[in-house]
């Protein structure tokens, strides 16, 4: 029953309630956003769903849009502000993902919503990951978040999909909140900290070729 129905309605219940609660820090985050990054305040990039949906994550963007001479962007490190720094630090970045959880992309808890980019690189049993809405928190995010390596973050996911309860999301909603307050396994930069899964597991497979 949860499973199938009581999870989008808590959902859209929380997220409707959370949004009018955090209004005035949402608006407030919009003005001083826009100033501090000279112009759009949000930050919008395709990401995987259930069923392999593709849909477009919002956040508060943290790195301005600086480009080289050549118009390549320049490296994460340059481009993330200490305004940046800070929202990333107390997670404020991640209010507006309330919104794609009213929508339907998302859910409160789940696993993260990753990048289109990452889709073959998973295993067939990592695949399971997708038979749910990626969350706005979930099991690896409490138990690491960006220090884990990707394939405990996986197993993580996989353990989620395989045993998720009302009393368990619960658990995992409390945890989050503790570790956003206290700002504990929180990455600022996290280009230091987590490795691109593509890259990384191609990197595999052709050091395992060679030695083959």
């Amino acid at each position: 029953m949860y499973k199938k129905y009581f999870k989008r309605i808590l959902d859209v219940i929380l997220s409707f309630f959370a949004l009018i609660v955090l209004s005035p820090i949402f608006l407030a985050l919009i003005i001083i956003g826009t100033i501090k990054m000279k112009g759009n305040p949000f930050f919008v990039q395709e990401r995987v769903g259930k069923n392999e949906k593709v849909f477009k994550l919002i956040k508060f963007r943290s790195m301005t849009c600086e480009k080289d001479k050549s118009g390549k962007l320049l490296p994460d490190n340059i481009r993330l502000t200490k305004y940046g720094k800070f929202i990333r630090s107390t997670s404020l970045d991640e209010l507006p993902e309330l919104i794609n959880i009213l929508l339907g992309d998302m859910s409160i808890i789940g696993p993260r919503p990753l990048l289109v980019s990452y889709l073959p690189w998973y295993t067939e049993k990592e695949k399971c990951r997708h038979s749910v809405r990626p969350g706005l928190s979930g099991l690896a995010q409490v138990n690491g978040r960006n220090y884990l390596g990707w394939d405990q973050r996986l197993a993580y996911d996989i353990k989620y999909v395989e045993t998720y309860t009302l009393w368990g999301d619960i658990k995992i909603i409390m945890k989050t909140i503790k570790k956003a307050i206290s700002r504990e396994d929180i990455a600022t930069d996290t280009a230091k900290t987590e490795t691109n899964l593509a890259e990384e597991r191609k990197s595999k497979r052709e050091n395992v070729y060679k030695e083959s």
